[in-house]
């Protein structure tokens, strides 16, 4: 008997590892990455073509950090893309997205080559990400109010705002700041950031996204399309997501009751030391002092 499917929705989630990979990392839907990343660049570079190259790479000496991609592609005119989905928040994210760049960087140059030949290919880093990346990984409100949700960085010039190299740069997406409703979609890049928020919890595309873009996704995503495997695969992948969520907030949850234990506690404290001042500047003996607000002598003795 066929398992039932219910509980899955209607369409495979993107925002799983392997509903990523399923949208995006195939080659015959390349289409679908060549779209969203046209709509990110807005305009600022055309993509025509995408050929995808191994996610993985060895450091250039044994004891070097292996690096794997989600994705890697190169674009017929050359640049070179990384793009990331990202579930859960991690302190050093900016971190990893320069170590990332800067190892696809340094493979350009040729080993041994001499001369001044420094010349090198656009590369930029494409995350998506389930988390505020200047938060703690809640969805509350960036310090950037005019674009929450979206980060441009390119290295500029401090002084002139000028851009002063433009082969290199990260386009951050923060889902959980994109809260646009259908009718405030004025871009092709909010109908993607709406469609991946929520396709999972779709049924049918709606009028009010492209249907030449996104047409391609609802075709090939519904869940009853899958093989065995694929459902296998995809099953195992939601409840790994929802695994690392659960987890990920259990452990807010007690850093935060943890913290608010420490509060009472430096609270507490600190009506002790306003107790035993009052008691000491009445001419109370210090060593009742300390047995009655809990201080050690040493710390009655010090106020």
């Amino acid at each position: 008997m066929a398992r039932s499917k219910k509980h899955l929705g209607k369409y495979v989630d993107p925002r799983t590892d392997f509903g990523w990979k399923f949208y995006f990392g195939r080659e015959e839907n390349k289409v679908l990455l060549i779209e969203f990343l046209n709509s990110l660049f807005q305009g600022e570079k055309i993509i025509s073509d995408l050929r995808y190259k191994p996610v993985e790479h060895d450091g250039d000496y044994e004891e070097m950090r292996r690096v794997v991609f989600d994705l890697h592609c190169m674009s017929s005119d050359g640049e070179v893309f990384i793009i990331e989905m990202q579930q859960l928040f991690q302190e050093f994210f900016k971190d990893r997205a320069v170590y990332y760049t800067s190892r696809l960087i340094n493979k350009q140059l040729a080993r041994g080559k001499k001369g001044s030949d420094y010349y090198l290919p656009e590369v930029y880093f494409i995350g998506i990400l389930e988390f505020n990346m200047d938060g703690n990984g809640s969805s509350g409100v960036s310090r950037v109010t005019e674009r929450p949700y979206f980060y441009d960085v390119a290295l500029c010039d401090k002084l002139t705002k000028e851009i002063f190299y433009d082969k290199l740069g990260y386009k951050m997406i923060s889902l959980p700041l994109f809260n646009k409703q259908p009718e405030q979609l004025k871009t092709v890049m909010d109908q993607w950031l709406y469609l991946l928020k929520h396709l999972s919890t779709m049924d049918r595309l709606p009028t009010f996204l492209d249907k030449r873009i996104f047409g391609l996704i609802f075709e090939i995503g519904e869940i009853g399309k899958l093989t065995e495997e694929e459902l296998m695969s995809y099953e195992a992948s939601l409840k790994h997501k929802r695994d690392a969520e659960s987890v990920f907030n259990s452990a807010k949850k007690s850093g935060e009751a943890l913290g608010h234990a420490k509060g009472l506690a430096e609270g507490e404290r600190k009506k002790a030391l306003e107790t035993a001042r009052a008691f000491k500047e009445m001419g109370l003996p210090i060593a009742d002092i300390a047995r009655g607000t809990g201080l050690s002598v040493e710390e009655v003795e010090k106020l």
